[in-house]
């Protein structure tokens, strides 16, 4: 059922309806969205960043409540402080809410553009365009303004989704939830089943069994949560399982550069899935014992040669190793890293190429921050996660990870016969 025994106590009006009966709506819901004019789409993200700014208040009221039993939480040892952060929303959050709803709204409809064209014959034209994916189920953990950031996307892509949150956020999470519903329905542009966000644990488990109206699960969590949904649904996955990022530090680097950027990529977000776990430093750059000194300034933990290079530790911790060389780094990388994302630290041009198409990873860079693998800093519009998939999308997912694609074919009375006899020929050229 819809409903979540932990930090409810204060959320009023959470409707007892059985999610296979939440997911047929908004399946019915996406039939309606699917083909929807971006300028009605974009009214409904004007409502919704409005409401937000109107709502400050109440916002702020529902946060805190969620703070105080997180806070229990944190004092039992059952969350991180990490975690405890996350939850926190304050003015600058909402800021960043709202002009990320206006920053969306600018974008062009991701809906129904034309890949490409091709003339089959003079008279039989072939079009791929695209198309919103359906019905997504999106479960994420202890980041209420997610919530916002997620359902903009949904709806400015065209698609509908069933969102689930950390129960810690339950009561910011509702609120959020309501104001998106009242923009929907004041627009009176989309069903208000398009956007649904559900609570219970059970949910989730029963969510993977809905794969007649779930197109799509995209986990934002814990590497127990993604692996637990890729194992036990039929429905496509499109996530990360872990975070093992890398910067390999080649023996020309300039000092002071590495530490500012493996400092950023370490402290800035340490709990986040790119910031980095594991430097590898070229055994020739000179100043290997000052950087890790530098480092340990920084109050960043160094572990060398740890028996587990597969350990995401979500914290100021960084496994190191000396190797060789590129050659090296670049086979470590692609034995312990995760495929999401690894940045090199070089002058050589030759190396920085090497690096860059040998690493396969959904993002590899050169000379930057591992935390740039960003949605929002991409300029994608926020995202909706980040992916290692290698089918549909890959790396920050945004609002073209969110469509797929048809293929419309318009003849005038053509017959695959007159092919096959050779009567007609194909052309195969786009136009």
């Amino acid at each position: 059922m819809v409903e979540n025994t932990e930090n409810t106590e204060n959320i009023e009006n959470i409707e007892n309806i059985e999610i296979v009966e939440i997911a047929k709506k908004a399946k019915d819901a996406f039939l309606k969205t699917m083909n929807l004019d971006n300028e009605s789409k974009n009214l409904v993200l004007d409502l919704i960043a409005k409401e937000i700014d109107k709502k400050r208040a109440e916002i702020f009221l529902n946060n805190e409540k969620d703070l105080n039993y997180a806070k229990t939480l944190l004092e039992e040892g059952k969350i991180n402080k990490a975690t405890y952060d996350r939850l926190k929303i304050n003015d600058n959050k909402i800021n960043d809410l709202i002009k990320g709803l206006n920053d969306l709204i600018k974008i062009d409809d991701p809906v129904n553009k034309t890949v490409w064209k091709k003339e089959l014959d003079e008279d039989l034209i072939l079009t791929k365009v695209t198309v919103p994916i359906g019905v997504i189920g999106v479960i994420f953990e202890a980041r209420p303004d997610c919530f916002i950031q997620i359902a903009s996307l949904l709806i400015k892509s065209g698609n509908c989704g069933i969102l689930k949150g950390g129960s810690e956020a339950n009561n910011t999470n509702t609120l959020f939830s309501k104001i998106v519903q009242d923009a929907i329905i004041k627009s009176n542009v989309m069903p208000k089943d398009a956007i649904n966000l559900v609570y219970s644990r059970d949910d989730i488990k029963k969510m993977l069994e809905l794969d007649e109206y779930i197109s799509l699960i995209i986990p934002r969590g814990s590497n127990n949560l993604v692996k637990y949904i890729k194992q036990n649904t039929k429905i496509p996955v499109l996530g990360h399982a872990s975070g093992i990022c890398h910067i390999f530090v080649d023996k020309d680097t300039d000092f002071d550069n590495a530490l500012k950027i493996i400092t950023d990529a370490k402290t800035q977000y340490p709990s986040a899935c790119n910031s980095v776990e594991t430097l590898l430093i070229h055994k020739d750059f000179s100043y290997i014992e000052q950087l890790k000194q530098g480092l340990k300034e920084k109050n960043i933990k160094i572990i060398e040669n740890p028996d587990n290079f597969s350990f995401e530790y979500g914290d100021t911790v960084l496994s190191l190793k000396i190797v060789d060389n590129i050659d090296c780094a670049i086979e470590h990388i692609n034995k312990f890293g995760s495929g999401h994302t690894d940045s090199i630290l070089s002058k050589n041009k030759e190396n920085i190429d090497k690096f860059l198409n040998l690493v396969d990873s959904s993002c590899v860079f050169a000379n930057c921050s591992t935390r740039f693998s960003d949605g929002f800093r991409f300029g994608f519009g926020a995202e909706v996660g980040i992916s290692t998939n290698k089918t549909h999308a890959r790396g920050p997912v945004g609002l073209e990870g969110l469509t797929i694609y048809k293929y419309k074919l318009i003849g005038k009375n053509n017959i695959v016969d007159d092919y096959a006899k050779g009567i007609k020929k194909f052309n195969h050229r786009f136009i």
